[in-house]
């Protein structure tokens, strides 16, 4: 018989061979010439993939900030952006059943620069097709319910400014704030139709300070792993169909951050999130730094998402110390409540919430310990390694978990492979079940930017 080890094996061979093809598609495809002056390391981010804090909440979002806006003739100024993306994931559950799948596709998109310099237009394809995707391994997230490739008009959108730090967005497009967000953890990201004005006022640097602030309307969202929009209710689970109206403001002055904000939906849901941060320099590039974050959500209205009343709160502590390219971070969260805490439009921001677990069940508190170091940055290389401990919910049929996880990424910053990102990521979910039931989570990413 085959063993979970003898498939994790297997896995680890495709991924390796997956790595290795298409590092050299890419080498063949590029050819910059390398630079001889590597700039300063930097020690990295704890935050998972998928998740957004309040500090990176509001900002102009243009495809990782894309081009400065600019005043020239519009058509000049249009920005084109392609992504290639490879994604295996490899899944053995707590009930011995698998999902497994090996994917491609990525995204392509524009955004022109200003017309009368107020109105600009953007536009991204997304789409994933299946390589490897056994029908009865389904549920990777990687591909359509059923392994089924799609292909998605994800973001059609426009862009109005009102003055050089206010703009509004109407139409389809990414958005990245705590529990509203791209979720980008697969092959393509979430997106919303919506209604949103962003501003952001002053510099952090200064003694006044930055202002970012972002209200708004979003009617709909295209899950990672779907060719449609679906209300922003049905997609929480509620048996009617309601947007959502969000509002939240962020404050950076030197080291400290400091924000909140807040999601009604008629009738379903409320979810409110408060988060402040603040650094202490030691010495050198040393650094000492302090989060606080609090969760709340409750039921309003009609209850229509569970039909009664509910709540739940989390709050959470993290504190990092990062020094040239070490950063070791430990964070401690606790869930309240009579039913376990959602993000049903978004990667949970928890500061517990890893690669499988979010750590997020009422009654249940999580410990986590985190190790990371980033080498000269010419190399491209970082890694980290962690673990959380969550106790017992509350819930009878519910067992504490503990989470080990292991992260490898190359990101070459110049040369002929600039462009490219290949991330290896392995989990294994300790369950304190009577049968001491384990998951195995292993993804391989590679994804390349094409130069245009």
């Amino acid at each position: 018989m085959t063993t979970a080890h003898d498939n994790l094996r297997g896995r680890a061979a495709l991924c390796v061979a997956l790595a290795c093809v298409l590092a050299s598609a890419t080498a063949a495809a590029q050819t910059t010439p390398a630079t001889t002056t590597p700039p300063p390391r930097d020690a990295g981010d704890s935050k998972e993939q998928g998740q957004t804090h309040l500090g990176d909440s509001f900002g102009p979002l243009t495809y990782d900030e894309w081009v400065e806006e600019t005043r020239r003739k519009a058509f000049e100024d249009t920005v084109w952006k392609v992504q290639l993306r490879s994604y295996y994931l490899g899944r053995d559950k707590y009930d011995g059943t698998e999902s497994e799948a090996w994917a491609i596709g990525g995204w392509a998109g524009f955004k022109t620069g200003y017309f009368r310099e107020r109105y600009s237009f953007g536009a991204t394809l997304y789409g994933s097709a299946p390589l490897y995707a056994p029908d009865e391994k389904d549920g990777t997230l990687l591909l359509k319910p059923g392994q089924e490739g799609y292909a998605v008009l994800g973001e059609a959108y426009g862009e109005m400014l009102f003055t050089q730090d206010v703009r509004m967005t109407l139409g389809a497009r990414r958005f990245e704030t705590p529990f509203i967000n791209s979720n980008d953890s697969r092959m393509t990201p979430n997106t919303f139709l919506a209604g949103v004005v962003q501003g952001l006022h002053g510099d952090s640097k200064t003694s006044r300070g930055e202002w970012r602030w972002g209200a708004g309307y979003f009617d709909k969202i295209k899950e990672r792993n779907s060719d449609e929009f679906v209300s922003m209710s049905d997609d929480a689970g509620a048996s009617i169909k309601r947007g959502v109206y969000a509002a939240g403001v962020n404050y950076t002055r030197g080291e400290l951050a400091v924000g909140g904000v807040n999601y009604w939906s008629s009738n379903v849901i409320n979810i409110f999130y408060t988060e402040a941060r603040y650094g202490i320099p030691i010495s050198g590039n040393a650094k000492f730094k302090f989060a606080g974050q609090f969760i709340d959500q409750r039921s309003v209205g009609d209850n229509m998402l569970t039909g009664s009343d509910f709540d739940a709160q989390q709050f959470g502590l993290k504190a990092e110390l990062a020094a040239g390219g070490a950063l070791i971070t430990t964070a401690y969260t606790d869930a309240r409540g009579d039913r376990d805490l959602t993000a049903p439009w978004s990667g949970y921001p928890g500061y517990t919430s890893v690669q499988v677990e979010d750590f997020n069940r009422a009654g249940e508190d999580a410990w986590l310990i985190r190790a990371q170091y980033t080498w000269p940055k010419e190399t491209g290389l970082s890694a980290y390694a962690l673990y959380v401990a969550g106790s017992d919910p509350d819930a009878d049929d519910a067992y504490g978990r503990g989470e080990a996880d292991f992260n490898l990424q190359w990101t070459p910053p110049e040369g002929k492979l600039k462009g490219l990102m290949v991330r290896l990521r392995y989990a294994r979910v300790m369950q304190d079940d009577p049968g001491d039931t384990d998951l195995n989570d292993l993804r391989l990413m590679v994804y390349y930017d094409l130069p245009l």
